[in-house]
C-alpha cells in the first residue's frame, strides 16, 4: 500500500477530513478528532490511535513504537507501515476511527451521520 492507497481508504471511511499539520503530517480526521498520521517527508510512516490493551502489546512487536508526544495517550507509530499486510493495516486505521468516533458528542456524531 502506498501513501495514495492509504488516502483514500481514510477517505472513504463516513466523515473524514484530511489536513496537513506541522508542516508534514497528513492527517485524518473524523468530527475534527485525528484519528490517523501519516509522515509525508518521511513515507511510510504512520500513527494512530489504540486501546490500552493493543498499546502494550503491539509496542512490544518490532514494527510499533509508543508515538512521540502521543504514547501517554495510547498512539503508536510505525516507520513502515508496509511491514504490515494491507488487510491489518486497514483494520488498525478502521480500529483507530472508531476509537476516536465513540467520543464525538452526539451533535458531531448526528452531522457526520446526515453527511
Amino acid at each position: 500500500m502506498n501513501l495514495e492507497e492509504l488516502r483514500q481508504y481514510c477517505m472513504s471511511l463516513p466523515g473524514v477530513t484530511e489536513d496537513v499539520k506541522w508542516e508534514d503530517n497528513l492527517c485524518f480526521c473524523v468530527g475534527g478528532k485525528i484519528f490517523t498520521m501519516a509522515g509525508l517527508t518521511d513515507t511510510g510512516t504512520l500513527c494512530f490511535k489504540v486501546t490500552p490493551e493493543q498499546y502494550s502489546e503491539l509496542i512490544d512487536s518490532e514494527h510499533f513504537i509508543s508515538a512521540p508526544y502521543l504514547g501517554r495517550a495510547k498512539w503508536v507509530f510505525m516507520h513502515d507501515f508496509n511491514y504490515i499486510s494491507e488487510n491489518e493495516l486497514k483494520e488498525w486505521i478502521a480500529k483507530s476511527y472508531e476509537i476516536i468516533k465513540a467520543k464525538l458528542t452526539k451533535r458531531v456524531l448526528s452531522q457526520i451521520e446526515r453527511a
